[in-house]
C-alpha cells in the first residue's frame, strides 16, 4: 500500500479491529477515516457493551464511511481490506488476521503507524514495573528544562500505552525538533517488530515475570521485549541510544549484547546514580523510584537536560494517579491508592515505601505468576492482609508458606475488603491497596478499581 499520509488511504477499505469499551480502536478509525477510508470497526463484544466508544467514534466522524460489525468477526471483512489496523490486545497469531495475511492483506496498528510517520525523534519506555512513573518523569523532566530555556528541542509529547492524548491524533502536530516520549508495552512491541519499527531512544526498566497468561514463560515475555532494542537504528547523524538499569539482571546482560554494537550508545542507570541533593528534592519514596528517577535523567542527558535542571524541575511532580496515590487519612489511618501495582513486584516495591504497619489489599485477575515471594514480602512487612480475587487463595497460601505473623483475611468484594482493613488498621498504620494483579475478574481496568477503592474509603470516613 502507498504512503500512510496524505491520500494514501483515500479511497480504501480499512478494517480496525477491536474498538474496546475504552475506546481502544477510536484513535485508529478517526485517522483512517479523516484521510478518506471506507472504515469497518469490528469486534466481539455487542453494540451494547461498546456504547459509549460507538457513540464517540459516531461522534467525532459525522459524515464519513463508517460502519460497525459488532458481536462478532466476519471473515470477509478480513479478505477484502486494504489494510487492516489490530488492537494491541490481538495476538499476532489471531486466526481473523491470518486470514487477511493469506488473502495479501496488510495487517498493522495505531502504533506501528505512528512510528514510521513521526517526524520528531521518539523516546521508548519499557519493563514489566516502573515503565509509566519514568515515562511520566522523562516527559516531565524534559517539559520543564524546555521552559528554562537551555536546551534544543521543541514541544514534548507524551504518550502510548500510558493513556494522554491518542497518538494518531497527535501526528499532525508533531514536528521534527519535538520529543514524544511514549511507555511502550510487550504488546505493541509485537507490532512494531512485525513492520521493524523501533524507537530512537530506548529505556528498559526491568524485567520480571508478567503476562504469562500470554506468554506462558518469563522467557518467552522477556523475548517478546526484546526487539525494541534488536531493531533500533541511528537517526540520520544521531546514533541510536539504549538505557539499561543496572541492577536488574536482564539488562544488564542485554547491555553487554549490544553495547559494542556500530551506531549505538549503550547506557547503564540505577537508584544509586541520584545524589543526596536530587533526591531531597525528590517527593516519591522508596529505592524502585529512584531507580525511575535515574532513567528519566538518563534519558533528559540525551537531550541535553542537565542534573541542575533537574533539581528545579522535581518540586512540581506529583508522581501518577493510582499509584502510591493518598486517598485519605481517617481516624489516624492513611488509605493508599496503588491499584496500578499489577504485578508482585510492584506491589512489593509499595511494601518498602512505608515504615510505618500496613494492613495490604490485594489479589485480582490471575495471569498465573507466581506469588512465591510476593508472599514472603507480605509475610514480612504487612500486619494483615485482605485478599480479593481470582488469586486471593494462591497469596493467601504463598503468605502461610512464608509462616510470617501477618493475619489473613478475605473478602468477596472490594467494599468488604475496605470495612475489614477498616476494622484491622490502627491510628499511625498504613492501608495500602496494592493488588499484584490485574484487575479484569473484578474491574473493566485498575482506573476503576483505584477509583472504587477511593469511594469505598470515603464512604468508611462518612464522607457521601
Amino acid at each position: 500500500m502507498e504512503s500512510m499520509d496524505g491520500d494514501g488511504l483515500n479511497g480504501k477499505t480499512v478494517v480496525v479491529m477491536g474498538l474496546g469499551r475504552f475506546g481502544g480502536g477510536l484513535d485508529s478509525a478517526q485517522f483512517a477515516a479523516g484521510r478518506g477510508a471506507r472504515v469497518i470497526v469490528t469486534d466481539m463484544a455487542a453494540a451494547d457493551k461498546l456504547a459509549d466508544s460507538v457513540a464517540e467514534l459516531e461522534a467525532t466522524c459525522r459524515g464519513m464511511d463508517l460502519e460497525f460489525h459488532l458481536g462478532s468477526h466476519e471473515p470477509r471483512d478480513f479478505e477484502r481490506a486494504d489494510l487492516v489496523i489490530a488492537n494491541p490486545a490481538v495476538p499476532a497469531d489471531n486466526r481473523f488476521l491470518q486470514i487477511a495475511r493469506r488473502a495479501g492483506v496488510r495487517v498493522t496498528s495505531q502504533i506501528a503507524l505512528f512510528f514510521a510517520s513521526c517526524p520528531a525523534p521518539i523516546v521508548g519506555i519499557t519493563g514489566a514495573n516502573g515503565k509509566s512513573t519514568t515515562t511520566a518523569l522523562t516527559a516531565h523532566l524534559l517539559r520543564c528544562a524546555r521552559r528554562g530555556g537551555d536546551v534544543g528541542y521543541g514541544e514534548v509529547w507524551l504518550g502510548g500505552n500510558i493513556g494522554n492524548e491518542p497518538l494518531l491524533t497527535i501526528l499532525d502536530r508533531v514536528r521534527p525538533d519535538d520529543v514524544v516520549v511514549l511507555e511502550v508495552s510487550s504488546f505493541q512491541i509485537e507490532q512494531l517488530a512485525a513492520e521493524g519499527l523501533a524507537p530512537h531512544v530506548a529505556l528498559l526498566t526491568n524485567l520480571t515475570a508478567n503476562h504469562l497468561d500470554r506468554y506462558g514463560t518469563f522467557e518467552a515475555y522477556c523475548a517478546a521485549k526484546a526487539p525494541m532494542f534488536a531493531l533500533q537504528r541511528p537517526r540520520g547523524d544521531c546514533p541510536a541510544v539504549s538505557l539499561f538499569n543496572r541492577d536488574d539482571e536482564v539488562a544488564r546482560a542485554w547491555f553487554e549484547k549490544y553495547r559494542a554494537d556500530a551506531g549505538r550508545i549503550c547506557r547503564l542507570f540505577c537508584a544509586a546514580d541520584v545524589s543526596e541533593g536530587i533526591r531531597a528534592e525528590y517527593r516519591l519514596p522508596g529505592r524502585a523510584y529512584l531507580a525511575n528517577l535515574a532513567g528519566a535523567m538518563a534519558i533528559g542527558r540525551v537531550f541535553g537536560v542537565s542534573d541542575e535542571a533537574v533539581v528545579g524541575c522535581l518540586g512540581e511532580f506529583r508522581g501518577l494517579s493510582h499509584r502510591l496515590e493518598l486517598v485519605e487519612e481517617v481516624g489516624g489511618v492513611r488509605w493508599y491508592n496503588d491499584s496500578k501495582a499489577t504485578t508482585p513486584l510492584s506491589a512489593m516495591v509499595a511494601l518498602e515505601a512505608f515504615d510505618a504497619p500496613v494492613v495490604i489489599i490485594a489479589g485480582g485477575y490471575d495471569k498465573h505468576i507466581a506469588f512465591d515471594e510476593f508472599g514472603s514480602a507480605i509475610a514480612g512487612r504487612a500486619k494483615a492482609a485482605i485478599l480479593i480475587g481470582q488469586t486471593a487463595s494462591a497469596i493467601e497460601a504463598a503468605i502461610k508458606t512464608a509462616a510470617g505473623r501477618t493475619v489473613i483475611q478475605q473478602a468477596g468484594s472490594l467494599d468488604e475488603a475496605v470495612n475489614t482493613a477498616g476494622r484491622l488498621a490502627e491510628p499511625g498504620d498504613v492501608v495500602l491497596l496494592s493488588p499484584a494483579c490485574a484487575s479484569y475478574d473484578m474491574f473493566e481496568n485498575f482506573e476503576k478499581r483505584g477509583e472504587e477503592f477511593a469511594r469505598c474509603v470515603r464512604r468508611l470516613g462518612g464522607e457521601t
